[in-house]
């Protein structure tokens, strides 16, 4: 697995934490983890939340990623931004229970989490362990057990709804400012970790355009 670290400019400082927090787990699964950065408060190339989104959705849809973590002050913008997106399903994830929780019943591909509300004393705890819980296991396997068919059920009317509601993802970036969408993908590192990974040359071609 392939996962994305964002952050954007208000809890930016706080990224090599999070990185290390998120890649001390991903080693011993196996997993890669890409930082996109925001790597420090004075980064020249500044994301918004809803840039997380926009950033978010191109590295899913793209397949340059299997999984996003991200998050603001609250997480809660940023859930929302990245659930604008088709090919997103974001949860709001705030602790181990949250993470498990989100991947056993609701079988997403990324969270969005909160860097400044409750992030005191022990946060770098927090941010492992809820790692762990959230890659612990196959996602979609349920939760409780007993519950697995229903919410499997449930879960496939979820992406039925989502694929009729949202449409593709390269007419949903083109219909936005597209300044708005280049600060998106200006990040530092982001042509190395992109361009290597992408697998969808459409979209490759599209941020091409963007960046020329």
């Amino acid at each position: 697995m392939r996962i994305a670290l964002i952050n954007e400019n208000s809890q930016a400082a706080k990224n090599e934490m999070i990185y290390n927090s998120l890649k001390k787990v991903a080693d011993t699964k196996g997993y890669t983890v890409d930082n996109y950065g925001m790597y420090s408060a004075e980064d020249s190339n500044s994301l918004t939340y809803v840039q997380n989104g926009i950033l978010a959705a191109i590295l899913l849809n793209s397949g340059a990623a299997d999984y996003v973590i991200t998050g603001c002050g609250t997480g809660e913008g940023a859930m929302l931004a990245l659930n604008s997106f088709p090919g997103v399903i974001c949860g709001h994830v705030c602790d181990p229970s949250d993470g498990y929780m989100f991947a056993q019943i609701n079988d997403g591909n990324a969270i969005a989490m909160p860097f400044a509300k409750g992030f005191g004393w022990g946060a770098e705890l927090n941010l492992e362990y809820t790692f762990e819980k959230l890659f612990s296991e196959e996602s979609g396997q349920g939760y409780p057990r007993e519950r697995a068919i229903p919410e499997q059920r449930n879960k496939k009317i979820l992406d039925v709804v989502r694929e009729n509601n949202l449409k593709d993802i390269l007419t949903c970036l083109k219909g936005l400012d597209q300044e708005l969408v280049k600060g998106a993908v200006g990040g530092e590192k982001f042509g190395e970790l992109f361009f290597t990974n992408c697998k969808d040359e459409s979209i490759a071609e599209y941020v091409k355009s963007l960046l020329a």
